[in-house]
């Protein structure tokens, strides 16, 4: 017992001897591993940034970086204890110095690069920035290609021009402009942000007419050079995107060229509210020279913080606060913010040498002391997934690494401030709303009318301007003008001259003269002379530059759309036949032509119809319509055919038959009147007959149609009609008009011409031997052609609508297309029979009501007759077998009140016979008992 008691005290020693074991193991491994993952974070973490100290930004920005330094390391929340250390560098206007000093950043240890200040160095950088994985920041580089897959680690902490260049198109199509000229500084940040401005503008149907470029650095002199061209141009909605430092010289040299009169439209990006914001205030001369600009400026919500941070701006320095100044700021603050992440998630300050700068060495570039920041890619991440609520507002990024709720206000230079006339969001669009209440509700059209508020335009003026203008020392306008052999009343060429005159080019004078501006032109004659041009070529000429527009008889048609842009039609002209017509004179049987054959076979059968149907409802209970067959089939032709004048003798009784002589009186009533009608227009009007009734009966028939030459008659009928090409007659000439119409298609000639209306009525001023026949099938009208976009086509379109109202326009017409017509003015065309179609409706609902009234009538008849037919046989002494339809027949034939006084008396001679047989079997009944009782006895 001894050795096993032993034993079990051992085995318990072992136990607890093992767990302690296991427990400082433990603690000794728990150790290590947070002394591994966890580091000790760094007292102080290094960071840089390139700024250009003597720019208008790089002042405000150096303050701005330093005081969020500041504040950053007096708060120990923020980083836990850890301070900022930020290195500023000069670049100088220099971008060589900046790439410079963006070298001598990655030889020390900073793990974060705020800047550069420019779009263009920000490209240089960021290949360094992705070789040696340090983030890259800037609040001042907004060129929208920095945001490509190309560039990782670099960090816009600002909005990319992309919104600015939307915010703007929205502004050119809500002001109804279509085209702008684009002034900007020819390096990456402008020529990129000028093309997504081209982009905006073609989502919205407009575009950039003329790109005026500057080189970087230019002199005044350069600038004039550039904005003189810009002179000549049509356009006059100018858009500036350039650097705060250099936009009021572009100012300054457009004042000195009369470029801030009236009629011109200034819009510039955010530099110039950049330069209104910190310069402020400003010299006289300088506020003189951006009256009536509209300008954008970041948007970001008033608060606390903001309130705050500019009581404390003002101590700092002189210089206004702008918005750079709190992008900034917001961005020192996202740093810090994304440090403290990425040292909680066990990151640490280490640099590792890059294997590719291995070996290059130079006397001055020492290159191979450029280290790869270890925890780059890791602090990237912690970066784009800050979110806070900074001096900007809320500060986060998206997917694509742009800021979230980009926003701009809009603003209007007046006098020595700005005044703002609405909001830019890119969800709302324009809107009058601060984009945080409009973006709580649904999509706003930037086109509505109180997107924003009244402007004060450059001039001093309040109404809007038309956007462009036609340049008093710009080139003439090269107008195609058709040399017509034929109507010539519409635009023809004076012999031995250049000059046009003609109905077109009087209406296109007199709308010219309208316009409030210059318009120099020169009209150019298109066509051999011998026969009529194509206007359709004429307008594709417009559209391949050779001609700046076309004035003429020029038909506005679908095909000719896709190639120009037309005015307002001043002549309407449709396409319509013309035929030959003679008098049409009375015959002995002109009393028939009212109606159409099968409206008279018609008619007829339901006066037969009705007559029967009210005969046989009316048979059985009115004597009128009773007596031998003759009689009664006289009597039904006489009721049914006098009901066309009302004069029937016979009275109606039951409720059905009522009902169906009502609704035929009213059919007779419309067919009598109708009839009336038309014999009257008959045999008083005088009347043009012609076989050819339109454009339908063209297409039915096999003969020959004429058109005038190279119009666009000859395609339209053959493609909207399908009418063979063999069987369209060209004919040139009014006279070839007349020969081939009186000679017929029997003898080579037309059965008809089909033509455009202004056309034909000039041609049938003087022939009253044709006429138009049918309806015009076709709506169109001609109008001036311009290229396309042209806001000459607007402006011409308006001129022509004051023509119109003044009654200028009606006067040319009575000029040129008035003549004495001839004597047929009173005449008309042949009327159309009635035909069975327009009464059709009449007549079924005639039809189905004597259908309803027999339905009814003859099943009250088989209800009466099931009722009676067992005293019907009876009293006529037949047997049913003799045949029940027979007996069916003599029933109905029957009249009403008979039956009702047989079946009365029939019933009345039944009850008495059984009162007799009651009263016998009631004797019967007493004698058998009273026997009964006897024997019982």
């Amino acid at each position: 017992m001894r050795p096993a008691l032993f034993k079990k005290k051992m085995d318990k020693t072992l136990v607890w001897a093992l767990v302690v074991l296991v427990v400082n193991f433990s603690g000794c491994f728990t150790e290590g591993v947070n002394n591994t993952t966890f580091p000790k974070r760094p007292d102080v973490v290094s960071i840089a940034s390139i700024l250009t100290f003597d720019s208008i930004i790089g002042k405000v920005a150096k303050i701005a970086l330093e005081a969020a330094i500041e504040d950053v390391n007096a708060d120990p929340t923020v980083l836990n204890g850890t301070k900022l250390k930020l290195s500023l560098h000069d670049s100088k206007y220099s971008g060589f110095l900046s790439m410079m000093a963006a070298l001598q950043v990655m030889e020390t240890d900073a793990v974060a690069l705020i800047g550069p200040q420019s779009s263009v160095l920000a490209h240089v950088i960021s290949h360094v920035a992705n070789e040696l994985q340090v983030p890259l920041l800037s609040f001042t580089a907004t060129d929208p290609t920095l945001s490509s897959l190309q560039y990782p680690f670099f960090v816009r902490t600002t909005h990319s021009d992309l919104y600015q260049m939307a915010a703007i198109a929205d502004i050119v199509r809500y002001y109804e402009w279509r085209q702008v000229i684009a002034i900007y500084i020819d390096d990456d940040h402008g020529r990129n942000g000028i093309i997504s401005l081209g982009d905006q503008l073609a989502t919205r149907g407009c575009k950039i007419s003329h790109k005026a470029p500057i080189k970087p650095l230019a002199t005044k002199t350069d600038i004039s050079n550039v904005l003189v061209q810009v002179a000549l141009m049509e356009s006059r909605v100018l858009v500036v995107h350039t650097y705060a430092n250099w936009g009021l010289d572009i100012l300054e040299v457009a004042k000195s060229l009369q470029m801030l009169d009236n009629g011109y439209v200034w819009l510039a990006t955010n530099w110039l509210s950049t330069v209104i914001d910190i310069s402020s205030p400003l010299p006289t001369n300088t506020v003189d020279v951006m009256q009536g600009f509209i300008t954008l400026k970041s948007y970001t919500k008033e608060s606390n913080l903001t309130r705050k941070f500019a009581s404390e701006w003002r101590n700092l320095t002189a210089f206004g606060l702008s918005t750079y100044c709190l992008y900034a700021y917001d961005t020192v603050y996202m740093l810090a913010h994304a440090l403290d992440a990425y040292f909680d998630r066990g990151g640490n300050i280490s640099f590792s040498k890059d294997v590719k700068l291995k070996g290059i060495k130079g006397e001055i570039l020492n290159l191979d002391s450029l280290s790869i920041f270890d925890g780059g890619n890791l602090l990237l991440q912690d970066i784009l997934n800050v979110k806070m609520k900074g001096l900007t507002g809320d500060f986060a990024f998206t997917s694509n690494k742009d800021l979230v709720s980009p926003a701009f206000e809009v603003l209007n230079v007046i006098g020595t401030s700005v005044r703002r006339i609405g909001y830019w969001s890119n969800v709302s669009g324009l809107s009058t709303t601060p984009p945080e209440t409009v973006n709580m509700k649904p999509r706003q059209q930037s086109s509505s009318s109180d997107a924003l508020l009244a402007v004060m335009w450059p001039g001093q003026i309040i109404q809007k301007p038309r956007g462009w203008v036609f340049p008093e020392n710009g080139k003439q306008l090269k107008i195609g003008v058709p040399k017509r052999v034929s109507f010539q009343e519409f635009v023809g060429q004076s012999r031995n001259s250049d000059a046009f005159k003609g109905y077109c080019i009087d209406v296109f004078t007199a709308a010219v003269n309208l316009l409030p501006y210059a318009v120099p032109y020169k009209f150019q004659s298109y066509g051999d002379g011998v026969k009529n041009p194509s206007n359709t070529m004429l307008v594709s000429l417009i559209n391949t530059g050779v001609y700046d527009a076309a004035v003429g008889d020029i038909a506005i048609t679908t095909n000719r759309t896709r190639l120009a842009d037309f005015s307002q039609p001043f002549i309407e002209s449709g396409l319509v036949v013309v035929a030959p017509v003679r008098r049409s004179t009375s015959s002995t049987w002109a009393f028939l032509r009212p109606f159409s054959p099968l409206m008279w076979c018609v008619s007829g059968i339901f006066f037969i119809v009705v007559g029967a149907v009210v005969w046989i409802l009316e048979h059985r209970i009115n004597d009128e319509f009773r007596g031998p067959p003759k009689k009664q089939l006289v009597t039904v032709l006489w009721f049914s055919f006098s009901t066309l004048f009302s004069s029937h003798r016979e009275n109606t009784l039951s409720t059905l038959g009522r009902m169906v002589l009502i609704l035929w009186l009213f059919v007779v009533l419309i067919i009598n009147s109708s009839y009336t009608a038309s014999l009257t227009s008959i045999l008083t009007v005088q009347k043009l007959y012609s076989p050819i009734k339109g454009i339908d009966s063209l297409m039915a028939s096999k003969d020959p149609i004429g058109y005038q030459e190279n119009s666009f008659v000859r395609n339209y009928l053959i493609a909207e009609y399908g009418i063979h090409e063999s069987r369209l007659i060209p004919l040139s000439l009014p006279e070839d008009f007349d020969k081939a119409l009186r000679d017929g298609p029997n003898n080579g000639g037309v059965a008809a011409v089909v033509d455009e209306r202004a056309y034909v009525e000039l041609f049938l001023s003087t022939r009253c031997d044709f006429s138009i026949v049918g309806q015009e099938f076709t709506k169109n009208g001609w109008g001036f052609a311009f290229p396309r976009d042209s806001p000459l086509a607007a402006d011409m379109s308006t001129a022509i609508l004051k023509l119109s109202e003044s009654g200028e326009l009606q006067r040319i017409h009575d000029k040129w297309l008035m003549r004495s017509a001839c004597s047929s003015q009173g005449t008309k065309f042949e009327v159309d029979q009635l035909e069975l179609t327009s009464f059709r409706g009449l007549f079924i609902i005639c039809g189905l009501v004597c259908f309803l009234a027999l339905i009814i009538y003859i099943g009250l008849i088989i209800r009466q007759f099931y009722k009676h037919y067992p005293m019907l046989s009876e009293s006529s002494g037949r047997s049913v077998r003799s045949g029940p339809l027979q007996t069916f027949v003599s029933f109905v034939d029957e009249k009403e009140e008979t039956i009702k006084a047989r079946s009365k008396r029939k019933y009345s001679e039944g009850s008495s016979c059984r009162t007799d047989v009651d009263n016998a079997s009631i004797q019967n009944y007493k004698c058998s008992r009273l026997d009964l009782s006897l024997d019982s006895k």
